[in-house]
């Protein structure tokens, strides 16, 4: 007896979340894979700075001249060089930078933008808690709506 599956889904909005990191890097392939074989689609990068609990640094920060715009031009130029360089012609590609906490902002994005895979570099083992994912990637994981496709740089190896 044959048993009939329903075709895979054409994912057409991706979100890939950059963090500049080895794993991250080596997961943006996959990205723009999976993009690729998607016409069509919309392949968003996503780099959220982490916003520390205090605020306090803040006021420090506000103090010294265009800190806040020399730092969102120094990361648009590595995702250029990291990143944009790397998509394929013909793949619609949008990159955005957000400051707060990470898996918040990666889940409002994704919501927002109503992505319908988002793809993540899984980092190392840090700790009990992040014997399996990083932090961000586990709560990620945990709350998306989305499909989630996560990476881990050991595969790499297989590859």
């Amino acid at each position: 007896m044959t048993v009939s599956h329903p075709p895979p889904p054409k994912f057409q909005r991706i979100l890939f979340c950059a963090d500049f990191s080895e794993n991250a890097d080596f997961a943006f392939g996959f990205a723009i894979e999976q993009a690729r074989h998607a016409p069509g689609c919309t392949l968003y990068l996503l780099h959220v700075v982490p916003e520390p609990e205090v605020q306090y640094w803040r006021t420090y920060v506000d103090e010294v001249d265009d800190v806040e715009q020399k730092g969102r031009r120094d990361m648009e130029e590595k995702i250029r060089a990291s990143y944009t360089a790397r998509v394929p012609e013909g793949v619609r590609f949008e990159a955005e930078i957000r400051a707060g906490h990470e898996h918040e902002q990666i889940l409002a994005f994704a919501e927002e933008k109503k992505v319908d895979l988002l793809i993540l570099g899984r980092q190392g083992r840090s700790s009990v808690g992040k014997v399996f994912f990083g932090n961000v990637t586990e709560k990620v994981v945990r709350k998306s709506r989305c499909a989630v496709l996560v990476i881990p740089l050991s595969f790499e190896a297989q590859a």
